[in-house]
């Protein structure tokens, strides 16, 4: 019986320390750009703005491509790594 509370005892733990590191990579701070940024870049082809908006509507930035906000991994391999992607 110790040694099966041992052991509980050490996966949770590594599950514990496995968690703190995964929420310290994905916790980085992601850069901002404000709205006159955005406007000033509106067709450069270095850039793709995604509407992520839960309910959409019919409005969208000029060139804006919406994309469904709960299921970012069906779609985020799409785009270039190397191109700034901008969400709103």
């Amino acid at each position: 019986m110790k040694i099966r509370s041992a052991t509980t005892l050490a996966t949770t733990f590594c599950f514990a320390i496995l968690e703190i590191f995964i929420f310290t990579a994905f916790a980085q701070e992601v850069p901002k750009i404000s709205k006159e940024e955005v406007l000033g870049m509106i067709g450069n082809p270095g850039m793709i703005i995604i509407d992520v908006r839960s309910g959409g509507g019919e409005l969208k930035i000029k060139g804006a491509v919406r994309e469904d906000p709960k299921n970012v991994g069906l779609w985020i391999d799409k785009y270039p790594k190397e191109k700034l992607l901008v969400f709103y």
